[in-house]
C-alpha cells in the first residue's frame, strides 16, 4: 500500500511540475531569427545533375521558445531547390519550433534543367527561403550557377554497347572492376570547347576511328567512368599553351563531374583513360588529367616505330592508384609533370619502351603510407597460376628529369633476372631521391657509379618545389636542379612546359626555375 501511495505522489509531483514549465509554451516568432549565412551558394552544377547538400543554421537567440508559422521556398513547389527542415523533406513547412537559445539545421539541394529556363550555356538559378510572412518576413537567398553540357550515356542508341573488365592493383591486391559504356558515334569524334562534356560509363573510340579533342575542351567523368581507345583506334588531344595559368583556357582538362570546391583535388573520382593493346598513334599535348584512379593506362605495342603514346606539356595529378601505368608498351614523354599518386606516379611494367625527357615525376601523396615509389620499372607479370611471364624492357631512359617525393627511395628497379629477356634503363642528368640507409637495394641495377645506367645524376638534394602538396612543382632559385641539364636533351625540348626557352642553361625537370614571391 505504501508503494502505491509513493508512486501516486511522485507521479502527481511530476505532472504538476511539467504543467508549470514555461519552455513548453511556444510563442510566435518575432522576426528576429539569425542565420549562419545570408546567402547560400550551391556552387556550379551541370544541368540535370544533383548538387551536393549544403546547410543553413537558423538560430533562436531569444529567451523564449518560438514557433515559425511558415518556412518555405519563394517559388514554392515549383522551385528546383529541395529542403530538409529539422529532419523533414519538402518545400513548404508549417509551425517549425525552435527552443530558446537553440537552433535548427536546414539542408539544401538542387537539380536544375537548363533547357527549361534559358537558351544559354550557363546561367544563375536563384530562389529564397522565406521565414514567416508580412512584417516578420525574413529571407535567405539561394544561388546556383548552372552549366549546360554535352552528355554521353551508355546505350543511347542501343547498338554501340561496350562491356570490358578492368583489373587494377589497389593496396597491393588485384581488383576486377566491371565497367559499362558505349562506342562514340561518328558525330561525337571531335570534342570542342563550346560546352563541357559529361561522360557516364566508358566512352569508347571505335576500331579504325580517331577521337580529336580541340584546345580548351573540358571533359568531366562520372564515378566509375572513363575513356577507352580500342584496338585500331587513336586519340589526339590537341591542347595549346595558355596565357593564364589559373584558367588554363587553352589546355584540355580531364576531371570528375563534381564541380564543388571540395572535390577539386579529391583522388579517384573517375576511372582512367585506357589505351587498349592495338590502339596506335595516340598523342596528348597541353592536357591536365586529375582526380582519376589511373590517369593513363597504356597497354601493349612496345615495338611501335612511332610510340604508342606521345605525351607532351601535360600534367597528371591526384590519381588514387597510378599517374601513368604502362604495361609492355611504348611511351615518349616530354615536359610531363606527375604528382600525388596512391601508388606510383609512373610505372613501366612487364617490360616495354619508355623515354622521358625534361619531366618532373614526383609523388607527394597525402597519406602516410604508400607502397610503391614515384618511378617503378619491372619486366614481368605474375599470372593467375603464380607463374611469371617475362618481357623485354627494351629501354627506359630518363633524361634531365626530377624524380622525387615524400617517401624514400623514389625509384624501384624490380627486375626478374633471366637471360632470355633484357632490362635496359638509364638515368642521365636527373635529380633523384634515393637513400638506402638499411642497404635494402643491392646489385648491379643500383650501382650508381655504373655509367651504363647512371650518368651525371644528383641524389637527395633539394628540388625547391613551390608547394608539392598543392601540385605546384615549379622550382625556385634554390633548387639543386638549376642549370644542371644536359644541353643535348634541352636542344630536343627547347621550351619548358610554360613555354620558357631553356636551351642556354637548362634546368632539370619540366620547369625552368623562377623566383618565388616573398
Amino acid at each position: 500500500m505504501k508503494r502505491i501511495l509513493y508512486f501516486t505522489f511522485t507521479l502527481s509531483i511530476l505532472l504538476v511540475w511539467s504543467s508549470c514549465r514555461k519552455d513548453l509554451e511556444f510563442s510566435p516568432s518575432n522576426g528576429n531569427l539569425q542565420f549562419s549565412k545570408d546567402t547560400v551558394y550551391l556552387d556550379t552544377v551541370f544541368t540535370n545533375i544533383g548538387s551536393s547538400t549544403f546547410n543553413l543554421k537558423v538560430f533562436n537567440k531569444s529567451n523564449n521558445d518560438i514557433v515559425i508559422p511558415t518556412v518555405k521556398l519563394g517559388l514554392g513547389e515549383a522551385s528546383a531547390y529541395r529542403l530538409n527542415v529539422d529532419g523533414v523533406a519538402g518545400k513548404v513547412f508549417e509551425n517549425i519550433e525552435i527552443l530558446a537559445k537553440d537552433s535548427i539545421f536546414i539542408f539544401i539541394e538542387t537539380t536544375v534543367d537548363i533547357t527549361n529556363v534559358a537558351n544559354t550555356t550557363q546561367y544563375l538559378y536563384t530562389d529564397q527561403i522565406e521565414f514567416d510572412a508580412g512584417s516578420k518576413l525574413q529571407k535567405v537567398e539561394l544561388v546556383t550557377l548552372v552549366q549546360d553540357a554535352v552528355f554521353i550515356f551508355p546505350n543511347r542508341d542501343n547498338t554501340t554497347k561496350v562491356i570490358e573488365t578492368l583489373t587494377l592493383t589497389m593496396d597491393g591486391e588485384p581488383v576486377e572492376t566491371d565497367i559499362q559504356g558505349r562506342e562514340l558515334l561518328p558525330s561525337e569524334l571531335t570534342f570542342t570547347n563550346t560546352k563541357p562534356y559529361v561522360i557516364y560509363g566508358f566512352a569508347a573510340v571505335p576500331n579504325g576511328q580517331t577521337l580529336t579533342i580541340n584546345p580548351g575542351a573540358r571533359l568531366h567523368f562520372h564515378s566509375n567512368s572513363g575513356l577507352l581507345v580500342t584496338d585500331g583506334a587513336s586519340i589526339n588531344i590537341n591542347g595549346a599553351s595558355s596565357a593564364d595559368q589559373d584558367l588554363l583556357e587553352n589546355e584540355v582538362i580531364f576531371e570528375g563531374d563534381r564541380l564543388e570546391p571540395g572535390f577539386s583535388d579529391r583522388p579517384g573520382q573517375w576511372s582512367a583513360i585506357w589505351l587498349f593493346d592495338g590502339s596506335l598513334n595516340n598523342s596528348i599535348n597541353y592536357t591536365t588529367i586529375k582526380n582519376a584512379t589511373v590517369g593513363i593506362l597504356c597497354d601493349g605495342n612496345p615495338n611501335e616505330t612511332n610510340d604508342k603514346l606521345t605525351i607532351t606539356n601535360s600534367q597528371i595529378y591526384n590519381s588514387s592508384a597510378f599517374g601513368i601505368l604502362g604495361r609492355n608498351t611504348s611511351i615518349k614523354a616530354e615536359n610531363l609533370v606527375i604528382n600525388k599518386s596512391g601508388q606510383s606516379s609512373f610505372a613501366g611494367t612487364i617490360g616495354g619502351k619508355y623515354n622521358f625527357t625534361h619531366c618532373t615525376i614526383a609523388n607527394y601523396w597525402d597519406n602516410s603510407f604508400r607502397q610503391f615509389p614515384s618511378v617503378l620499372l619491372n619486366n614481368f607479370l605474375v599470372d593467375e597460376d603464380n607463374n611469371a611471364v617475362l618481357a623485354d624492357l627494351t629501354e627506359a631512359n630518363f633524361n634531365n628529369c626530377i624524380i622525387y617525393g615524400n617517401d624514400n627511395p623514389e625509384i624501384l628497379l624490380d627486375e626478374l633476372e633471366d637471360d632470355a629477356v633484357t632490362f635496359n634503363f638509364k638515368f642521365t642528368n636527373c635529380l633523384i631521391r634515393f637513400e638506402d640507409t638499411n642497404n635494402n637495394f643491392t646489385g648491379a641495377n643500383y650501382d650508381f657509379n655504373d655509367i651504363t645506367h647512371y650518368e651525371g645524376n644528383l641524389f637527395n638534394q633539394n628540388p625547391d618545389f613551390k608547394d608539392a602538396f598543392l601540385n605546384e612543382l615549379m622550382i625556385g632559385d634554390d633548387s639543386a636542379a638549376n642549370n644542371k641539364g644536359n644541353t643535348v636533351f634541352s636542344s630536343q625540348v627547347p621550351f619548358d612546359i610554360l613555354n620558357v626557352n631553356r636551351t642556354a642553361s637548362p634546368d632539370l625537370g619540366a620547369y625552368q626555375h623562377i623566383t618565388f614571391p616573398e
